[in-house]
């Protein structure tokens, strides 16, 4: 029985991906900032433990905790919307921090074990705006952008080690918390309140989403597939963003 270990577990995609492994028998470890046992159904399968992706301290306890893992999942994540001339440096330090230091630092700690037994799969979630540019979320894009030429570079570092490693990019998830977590980091200037306006409409208008299940999906795909691609679109916006690439 393989075990799946799940960053960002207590809502949206990490929520869905930490149900679709325990639904197809796996052993789970869903990580939170705040462990919440309700949110997943109870399993001798499951673990919630806790975890700050910008914290080594953290990162450490739960390693040790957690023993061996066959595949880790980077799905934890935050949002930035707003212009870059109103963005403070603070709040865009912050992004990065997570979405892509975080990354890295959750990276570097399961790879010993990987390399030593040579195996394990390696999955980064980051996002369909890396394929098609939009206008107030430069630095977010810039936060998982990243992320993508890392994890690109990274796989021909652990092929030797028969470690695979793989992209899931999500399109919008509008049924998702995502949005509302990122309230507090809209940083709209009033010489861009026009554009923002525009923006909201654009979104509102747009008939093709993801849903958490396509992200689960993928994030299967990627997983279990030792075929699969390097880039797993996932969602019907993003599968079409990524047919014109």
């Amino acid at each position: 029985m393989k075990t799946v270990l799940i960053t960002g577990c207590s809502s949206g995609f990490g929520l869905a991906i930490a149900r679709y492994f325990l639904d197809r028998e796996w052993n789970v470890i869903a990580t939170m900032r705040t462990p919440r046992e309700d949110v997943l159904p109870r399993s001798e399968r499951l673990r919630v433990l806790a975890l700050d992706v910008t914290d080594a301290d953290s990162i450490g306890r739960l390693i040790d905790a957690a023993g061996p893992i066959d595949v880790l999942v980077n799905n934890a994540g935050i949002g930035m919307l707003g212009a870059l001339e109103g963005a403070a440096m603070a709040t865009a330090r912050e992004v990065f921090e997570t979405n892509t230091l975080g990354t890295m630092a959750m990276v570097q700690a399961v790879l010993p074990q990987f390399r030593q037994r040579r195996a394990g799969v390696i999955v980064n979630v980051t996002s369909s705006v890396t394929l098609k540019s939009l206008p107030l979320l430069s630095v977010y894009t810039a936060s998982k952008a990243a992320v993508n030429a890392f994890t690109e570079s990274l796989a021909l570092e652990l092929e030797q080690f028969n470690v695979r490693v793989k992209l899931v990019l999500p399109g919008r998830a509008p049924a998702t918390s995502f949005g509302a977590n990122a309230q507090s980091r809209i940083q709209v200037p009033e010489a861009y309140a026009e554009l923002a306006q525009n923006v909201f409409a654009a979104w509102g208008e747009s008939s093709e989403v993801t849903l958490s299940a396509d992200v689960a999906e993928a994030v299967w795909r990627a997983a279990n597939d030792a075929a699969a691609p390097m880039r797993i679109a996932a969602g019907a916006d993003a599968v079409a963003l990524a047919g014109l690439h």
